[in-house]
């Protein structure tokens, strides 16, 4: 495995003095089906076994691969870190733990999740620790998602459930029924207090995942009836769902050709682009945009509708990043009160 760097049209002295960076490609060697990024803390004195420079932190790109694989690599020199080795099959998706403590898990087709700790305290002299193997869906599993608060961890595979884990056992909490065709994706908004999944029945559902309740149900319907969508089950089909960074909007690829924006306030699309063949769509950190990816194989770039939150989403976010539903529920406060912190009524 090696870096290669492509030079640009212009001299190297052009490059330099217009301070253009080469493009790197990490040269993995297999199908790269997953992708994760974290920090990697700086080094320390007497270590050498990477290449962040003393005394600085840099940033890490893991890599779930064809076969069974999952390499880390420095982004910044393209530096191969290490390997993991565990999965029997392809790592079809990788999550880090958004605490910064190095937790990675992975998904695989092998039909299990892999729990691995990449600080230091995980290393051993036969490597990097793997800390649990998770165990329990039938199918292989699609995606993978770890809560904001890091204490749940959610997984999808070709299976009309989905799992949810604690991350702090990683034993299974529960198993969310309710979809009538597989679920393919799953996120936690960004207080962790909701669970929206996926699905090839073209619905999304919103979880109270501490409840293992239902709070409503999202349906991909034809845009405009006039259009002529043909008569095929799985025209709606979801592909992808994702929380935007205030938690006030969801995001959706279906295969009906429409990537939708809903408000959950009004339970309904507020936005809607024309995409082919899309298969994932993610938020920019800071709202705004969302980055979609597609099967032949382009990422494109969408502007969405930007909300200042109301004092009201604001105090609901604070509380609510602290505060399970139970906890919420044996305040001394009014019903409709409780009802707003968890997510009841808007």
């Amino acid at each position: 495995c090696k870096t290669s760097e492509r030079k640009s049209r212009s001299s190297k002295a052009e490059a330099r003095s217009r301070g253009v960076a080469k493009e790197k490609t990490l040269e993995c060697g297999q199908i790269v089906w997953g992708l994760a990024f974290s920090t990697w803390p700086a080094a320390e004195a007497g270590e050498t076994d990477h290449t962040c420079a003393m005394g600085l932190p840099c940033l890490i790109l893991a890599t779930g691969l064809n076969d069974g694989q999952i390499k880390v690599w420095e982004v910044q020199t393209g530096h191969l870190l290490f390997s993991l080795l565990g999965h029997q099959d392809v790592v079809r998706d990788l999550s880090f733990a958004p605490n910064g403590s190095l937790i990675l898990v992975s998904a695989s087709r092998d039909k299990t999740l892999r729990v691995w700790d990449l600080s230091r305290d995980g290393r051993s002299m036969r490597g990097w620790r793997q800390v649990q193997v998770l165990s329990g869906h039938v199918q292989w599993v699609y995606c993978c998602s770890i809560s904001p608060d890091c204490s749940m961890l959610c997984s999808a595979a070709g299976e009309k459930s989905a799992l949810l884990w604690s991350m702090r056992s990683y034993t299974l909490i529960r198993k969310l029924e309710g979809h009538q065709s597989s679920v393919v994706s799953c996120d936690f908004s960004p207080d962790s207090a909701l669970l929206v999944t996926a699905s090839y029945d073209a619905c999304v559902i919103m979880w109270d995942p501490y409840t293992g309740e239902q709070l409503r149900t999202l349906r991909h319907v034809p845009l405009h009836s006039a259009l002529d969508y043909s008569s095929e089950v799985h025209t709606s089909s979801l592909r992808s769902v994702c929380f935007s960074p205030e938690g006030l909007y969801l995001a959706t690829v279906a295969d009906d050709r429409l990537l939708r924006i809903w408000a959950l306030e009004l339970r309904s699309p507020v936005a809607f682009a024309p995409m082919t063949n899309g298969l994932c769509c993610m938020y920019f950190p800071h709202g705004g945009f969302i980055a979609t990816g597609t099967r032949d194989g382009h990422v494109q770039f969408w502007t969405t509708p930007r909300v200042l939150s109301s004092l009201k989403h604001l105090c609901r976010k604070a509380l609510r990043t602290f505060l399970t539903t139970y906890q919420v529920l044996a305040l001394p406060i009014p019903r409709k009160l409780k009802e707003f912190l968890t997510y009841r009524t808007f």
